[in-house]
């Protein structure tokens, strides 16, 4: 059972009081099932028993009952008997309860809906809704919201995002943390969930079907951080994708210094305490170049990211990123970036020396001209490292590119409080160690590597830190952890010191080879896994896998045909094997 509502009348308008918002009842139909359709040995319930008792439980609430032809059980077309049905209200775990109830079928009274495409999935921003084929528009109903500290300190500039079949509403609380969302819904019992996300500092909070109030405030009661990570403005923190990808255990003095790394993003807030003294370069391609603002993050996108890439304080406080003595360049492109923003930042990139750009962006829509600049890049020996994308369906470009390592997110359950909207992107089932692909993440046969992309725990403008999701917070682990290997790694010492493309690849390969496989129901949402920084790094042996029967067979067949030479077969991942025999076999580009 998921999620169906409390239809009960609409409370008169206005705004007298004050109640925590929480979650309404469900809807369902409730039906006994004759014995002629019943397992051996399970007996019926006598249906007027059955409802009597579920109407004397005080969470239950019967709406009405009805009764629907039922077909002979012989199947020769007598005359049909009938099933009573009950119309019952209750609370999702009585629900889940009836269901393991052999003797009786229940299922959700779902609401109906106009023929509306909806090809993207529920989530903060909504569906896409052709308006051309909606019904006519729905009075307007004012429902109003309080977001609070655990305390009950008014949380300003916090955004309250309203979810529905017809649309999402949001809005941003005022100073005392107040804000009026007008919905214009035909029906309040259809709002899908309520999604309230803070500036900082606290974590976001979901309520599915939640029971809205039109009479009352809603309030939200939002945890800090520092539930989860005490005294974070006090010592040192580090998020739990850093333990995930083995970067708690590589030595302290691995640090990047001697790389270059371009956010090309939002803006940096380099007023940050993790960030300050620490950025000092960058170009903005919003404003004009010569304003200055790459410095201005209006949006925390590219504040978040940077934190992750290269935070440090410097005073044991704060979020410690991955390469924290890399040299970091902020090219601003966003609002409104465009195609011709990224060629833009690109050129700033190859005539700066760049080694790695973190692209955390992508578009549906392919571009000659961006795939020629990342061509450029990667001649340059600058290494575009790219977020898959958030969009659920296939990787955007120009992570569809295969000249850029593309980037998919992953969660880990533990790692976030269950009332979060985090808790909504598990996609498929955990494995052992609780990690999971992220629901919203882009997937496909171009994904190269997954990182950690859910709750994951940064920088925000202008002092303050966030947990948010996103393949953009994926990719900036990727990034930090490319700029360490240029840094330490031997190979970049030696034979791959030129900048140049067989650098920008020998990068790529050792960062896929490092990876831990991850059977997470789907190879084209993990790619070769999730790196691992002392592999990366040459610190510890590369993880070694049996080859599987199927590639096994694979690699006889081309052995036969006179494609491969005999080789060893132990790999790093099955993906990764595929890609090394396709390349001995001239069919790749090889580094």
């Amino acid at each position: 059972m998921s999620d169906n509502d409390d239809t009960r009348e609409h409370q008169p308008q206005g705004n007298h009081g004050s109640r925590r918002l929480g979650r309404r009842l469900v809807q369902c139909m409730v039906v006994p099932l004759s014995g002629d359709v019943l397992p051996a040995g399970v007996r019926p319930h006598d249906a007027e028993s059955l409802f009597q008792q579920l109407g004397n439980d005080p969470e239950i609430e019967e709406r009405k009952r009805f009764t629907i032809p039922k077909a002979p059980a012989d199947g020769t077309g007598g005359v049909p008997t009938t099933a009573e049905v009950a119309v019952l209200a209750m609370p999702p775990h009585r629900a889940t309860a009836l269901v393991r109830d052999p003797a009786v079928h229940i299922e959700r009274d779902h609401h109906l809906h106009h023929a509306s495409p909806s090809p993207r999935g529920m989530g903060v921003e909504g569906p896409l809704v052709n308006p051309g084929v909606q019904p006519k528009a729905a009075p307007v109903t004012a429902v109003s919201f309080r977001v609070t500290g655990g305390n009950g300190v008014p949380l300003p500039g916090a955004t309250v995002v309203v979810m529905s079949p017809e649309g999402n509403f949001q809005s941003s609380t005022d100073p005392d943390g107040r804000t009026t969302l007008n919905l214009t819904i035909h029906d309040l019992t259809a709002i899908t969930g309520v999604y309230v996300k803070p500036v900082s500092d606290y974590w976001e909070a979901y309520q599915d079907l939640p029971a809205l109030s039109i009479a009352e405030e809603n309030t939200v009661r939002l945890r800090p951080l520092s539930d989860t990570f005490p005294m974070i403005h006090e010592r040192q923190v580090r998020g739990w994708g850093l333990a995930a990808m083995g970067l708690e255990q590589i030595p302290p003095n691995y640090r990047g210094r001697g790389t270059k790394v371009a956010i090309i993003d939002s803006g940096v807030a380099t007023g940050h305490p993790d960030l300050n003294r620490r950025i000092t370069s960058g170009i903005d391609l919003v404003h004009g170049e010569e304003s200055g603002q790459w410095s201005v993050d209006t949006l925390g996108h590219g504040t978040h990211c940077a934190g992750m890439v290269a935070g440090d304080a410097g005073n044991a406080l704060g979020i410690l990123g991955i390469a924290p003595e890399a040299e970091v360049h902020v090219c601003k492109i966003f609002p409104g970036g465009r195609y011709s923003t990224i060629i833009e930042a690109l050129k700033y990139c190859i005539a700066h020396q760049i080694d790695v750009v973190n692209l955390s962006m992508g578009s549906d829509e392919p571009s000659a001209l961006v795939s020629n600049a990342i061509e450029q890049a990667r001649e340059a020996g600058t290494a575009c490292v790219v977020a898959a994308g958030n969009s659920t369906g296939r990787v955007q470009y120009p992570g569809r590119l295969p000249t850029v390592l593309t980037v998919a997110a992953i969660g880990k359950l533990g790692q976030y409080p269950v009332d979060s909207y985090h808790a909504q992107q598990v996609w498929g089932q955990p494995d052992e160690q609780g990690y999971f692909s992220a629901a919203f993440t882009c997937h496909g046969p171009e994904v190269d590597v997954c990182a950690p992309g859910v709750a994951i725990l940064s920088s925000v403008p202008e002092r303050g830190y966030a947990a948010w999701d996103g393949t953009s917070m994926a990719t900036p682990h990727v990034a930090g952890l490319a700029a360490l290997v240029l840094a330490h790694h031997p190979d970049f010492r030696d034979g791959h010191r030129e900048r140049n493309a067989r650098r920008v690849d020998r990068l790529f390969e050792i960062i896929r080879s490092s990876c831990t496989p991850l059977d997470l129901g789907d190879p084209g949402r993990t790619g070769a896994g999730i790196p691992h920084a002392g592999r990366a790094l040459a610190l510890e042996a590369p993880v070694r896998a049996v080859l599987t029967p199927e590639l096994a067979q694979l690699r006889e067949a081309m052995q036969n045909a006179g494609l491969l030479t005999a080789t060893g077969t132990t790999v790093t991942s099955p993906l990764e094997e595929v890609r090394r025999m396709l390349q001995a076999a001239g069919l790749l580009p090889t580094t």
